[in-house]
């Protein structure tokens, strides 16, 4: 059997002790670079409290996670897998595909995602999702006309925001983050639009058309290391990070919610 957790947890990582492959001295988890502190500390418990071998746990993003896990099964592929979301249907498939056909999904618990910004930052910030949107989104609405984003500062979207230089560090493709992003920040913002709103478009629409990030600068994709975008914040006081609360509540004394 092997699992797939969506956050990390004791019982997720005991359930599958038994069924450890035996050559291998010690579990290994791969996944999600949100679940990956959480994950850390469990399995430093684990080998605590039971004298066996602390579990490997690699951050590799929820997408990356989920092509190693379904690999295969034997000592050379993981146990568990780390997630931010649901196993999608292509991976199950891909995982059937390859044997691996006992799986069984924990739900632990829920996240928060969190958009920050240094404290050496004394602008005022106060996001709505739609301009959020606007200001990451590949393709927004400009005078009723449906466009490439031509916005590159904070104040060209709304007058009473920053004039500086919209930046974001956020997560890439194979991150459950970054689908988490997408369906709760991005599609809700597009939604929130007038454009959208009084053009009818209803939710298939949104998914084609309010999915994609822009690729000209302003969103920046930062890796599955979300430390990293924490020292970015750090680095640039006008530029935002996008990550699992975790990370903020951990970092409260530098950073501060948009």
């Amino acid at each position: 059997m092997k699992t797939i957790k969506l956050t990390a947890s004791a019982l997720a990582i005991t359930a599958v002790v038994t069924t450890a492959a035996s050559a291998r001295d010690a579990i290994r988890i791969v996944g999600s670079s949100t679940v990956f502190p959480y994950a850390q500390a469990v399995a430093e418990q684990f080998a605590n409290y039971t004298g066996a071998p602390s579990p490997i746990v690699e951050s590799t993003g929820t997408g990356g996670g989920m092509k190693i896990f379904c690999e295969g099964i034997g000592e050379n592929t993981a146990d568990i897998a780390g997630a931010s979301r649901t196993m999608k249907a292509s991976e199950y498939e891909l995982c059937q595909s390859n044997g691996v056909t006992d799986i069984t999904e924990a739900l632990i618990g829920f996240d928060g995602l969190s958009i920050a910004i240094s404290r050496a930052n004394d602008l005022a910030w106060d996001l709505k999702l739609s301009e959020v949107y606007q200001a990451l989104a590949a393709r927004v609405p400009v005078d009723g006309e449906w466009v490439d984003n031509p916005y590159r500062t904070w104040d060209q979207i709304n007058s009473g925001l920053p004039a500086v230089e919209i930046l974001a560090y956020g997560p890439p493709p194979t991150s459950g983050t970054r689908d988490a992003f997408v369906e709760l920040a991005m599609h809700a913002g597009c939604e929130e639009l007038q454009y959208v709103k009084n053009g009818g478009f209803d939710g298939d629409w949104v998914k084609v058309n309010c999915s994609r990030m822009r690729t000209d600068g302003p969103f920046v994709e930062a890796g599955e290391n979300d430390n990293l975008i924490v020292r970015r914040l750090e680095a640039d006081p006008n530029a935002l990070g996008i990550f699992g609360y975790s990370f903020l509540f951990e970092n409260l004394d530098r950073l501060k919610a948009v």
